[in-house]
């Protein structure tokens, strides 16, 4: 996304006040007919103290008094300081007026005492909203940049966030993977051989791919593969894994790296028994073109207190992953079934750009 220049905020302030005045200056000339033989450019000059009196107290609020006083919590200061200065503003209005008007007649004199005060209270009622107009606009001005430096701070604590949560990420699993490569030195020392070849298959996965935010689907299926055949080795004939991806070629799909190798490395934990039967099922798919679903279901064996093959962290760092990469935008299930245990991982899709 095209960032948006803050030179070019700056202008379009600058336009949007330089309309305004330009307005509020032209409204003589707006509601004057062509038939007008009432305007005069003395009348107008007399007018233009009306605008120039409103930017005083405008400006004078924007610039210095808000931020002076308001901004530093010193209400009865900034009250005082704008009583004191639309009083000024009104008398000189009043006396730049009275230097424009024809001299008066004794009716018309008599008339103009008896009218100064309602005179005198609309133009004190036009200040007092000119200067809430400018409190207003300062205040939203200041509540803009409030919430993008707020954005901006998340967005850093996120990231930083997020980094700390992959660098745990991979040692986590490399120590799960590697007991499970302990265990098969035990049984086969030529398939442990092998598995460590495919490990590092996995590990140049982890360690490349997993610096990037996020991955072509396709890339994360072949990892999950590699890790399941790789687990596949030291299982006992009496463990069924089925697999079941049915997802479209050359999709677009773009994922978190290693997201759902947590449920899977959690099924291969808590799913396997050496002496009984076991199964682990893993199932990947679309829905309405705009979702991805991972459903895992295993038996259950749960750990007893002595056994060290994990931390339990992985959970922890994967509703932590996803509350960062996707939030409002997933789905996280885990439950007990009457044969085992399911676990369910719905994604918003995200496509390559093109």
């Amino acid at each position: 996304m095209k960032q948006f220049n803050p030179d070019n905020k700056k202008i379009l302030e600058i336009l949007i006040h330089v309309m305004g005045w330009g307005i509020m200056f032209g409204i003589p000339l707006f509601f004057m007919g062509r038939e007008d033989s009432n305007f005069s450019f003395a009348k107008y000059v007399g007018f233009l103290a009306i605008p120039f009196s409103f930017m005083a107290v405008f400006y004078l609020n924007y610039f210095y008094l808000i931020d002076k006083y308001l901004f530093t919590k010193q209400v009865g200061k900034y009250i005082l300081s704008n009583i004191f200065l639309i009083g000024v503003v009104c008398i000189g209005l009043h006396f730049w007026m009275e230097m424009h008007r024809p001299e008066p007649d004794d009716i018309q004199r008599h008339k103009k005492a008896a009218d100064a005060l309602v005179f005198f209270l609309r133009d004190v009622t036009s200040f007092l909203l000119i200067a809430g107009l400018s409190v207003g606009i300062k205040m939203t001005g200041k509540w803009y940049q409030t919430e993008a430096r707020r954005k901006e701070l998340e967005t850093s604590n996120a990231e930083a966030e997020l980094k700390n949560l992959k660098s745990q990420l991979n040692p986590h699993f490399l120590f799960n993977t590697l007991n499970n490569i302990y265990a098969l030195v035990a049984v086969s020392p030529q398939k442990a051989q092998g598995a460590i070849h495919d490990l590092s298959k996995l590990l140049r996965y982890v360690l490349y791919d997993n610096n990037q935010d996020f991955v072509p689907i396709e890339k994360e299926i072949d990892f999950i593969k590699n890790y399941v055949e790789l687990m596949r080795i030291r299982l006992s004939w009496q463990v069924k894994i089925e697999t079941d991806i049915s997802l479209p070629a050359h999709s677009g799909i773009l994922v978190a790296p290693l997201l759902f190798i947590t449920l899977i490395e959690n099924a291969f934990k808590h799913g396997v028994s050496n002496d009984k039967p076991s199964f682990i099922s893993i199932n990947f798919h679309t829905e309405n073109g705009n979702k991805i679903i991972c459903s895992v279901a295993n038996s259950s064996f749960p750990k007893d207190s002595k056994d060290k093959s994990g931390s339990g962290i992985g959970l922890v760092n994967l509703q932590k992953r996803l509350e960062l990469l996707y939030p409002g935008q997933y789905t996280l299930q885990n439950e007990r079934t009457d044969n085992g245990y399911l676990s369910v991982l719905i994604l918003n899709l995200k496509k390559e750009k093109v």
